[in-house]
């Protein structure tokens, strides 16, 4: 399976190093291909770096891996390349300051991403992990393996994103419907309330327990 990632801060260049590392093509795409090169060297295994609209052609699973701000703008430039392909949506619609959601409760950022591309399906996923849990390549913490939930109208889509979330060795939750990123983006705020806000730090992470 070929991976893209559009975006190269802290999330994608972990996220595409460590789906590179167990056996994805990576490749990693960024408004400044300098960003973008940067993360392919980081990832090794043949990964490779290229414009946004390039790695969109070339891949078939794409990581959004943006600013919630920046999606309207990528979205309407990569639209006519995305036939066939599949859009995983890492992305949480937060406020200025980190400590709330600029939208939520009737839709979700997910949903609003879904609108700009009715016919591609999209796929919420890897929104609620740390970026550092994904760079240090570790699903697990004290013996206890992280939960990533994911959400789409699409089963077959969301099979492949549960394949490459178990790949990577994390407990892949089914967690409905798109409409449910409106949960999951909540629970990203939460994450990030008890990192931060709480001072937990980023060593922590959400467990199903079942």
């Amino acid at each position: 399976m070929k991976l893209g990632i559009i975006g190269a801060g802290n999330i994608g260049k972990s996220l595409g190093a460590w789906a590179a590392k167990v056996g994805y093509q990576v490749g990693f795409a960024a408004r400044n291909i300098s960003h973008a090169e940067q993360a392919a060297q980081l990832a090794g295994h043949h990964a490779k770096a290229d414009s946004v609209i390039e790695i969109v052609k070339q891949f078939d699973l794409l990581l959004l891996a943006i600013p919630y701000s920046e999606v309207s703008k990528v979205i309407a430039e990569i639209k006519p390349f995305l036939k066939d392909k599949i859009v995983i949506d890492v992305t949480n619609p937060l406020t200025a300051d980190y400590m709330g959601l600029a939208l939520g409760y009737t839709t979700s950022a997910a949903e609003e991403i879904a609108k700009l591309m009715p016919e591609i399906p999209v796929v919420k996923a890897f929104n609620t992990v740390f970026a550092q849990i994904y760079a240090a390549q570790n699903p697990q913490l004290n013996g206890q393996t992280i939960s990533v939930f994911m959400a789409s109208d699409q089963p077959t889509a969301k099979a492949k994103v549960m394949e490459l979330v178990s790949r990577l060795g994390f407990d892949a939750v089914d967690a409905g419907a798109l409409k449910n990123a409106r949960y999951l983006e909540p629970l990203a705020g939460l994450n990030i309330f008890l990192g931060y806000g709480q001072g937990l730090g980023t060593q922590i992470g959400f467990t199903l327990l079942r």
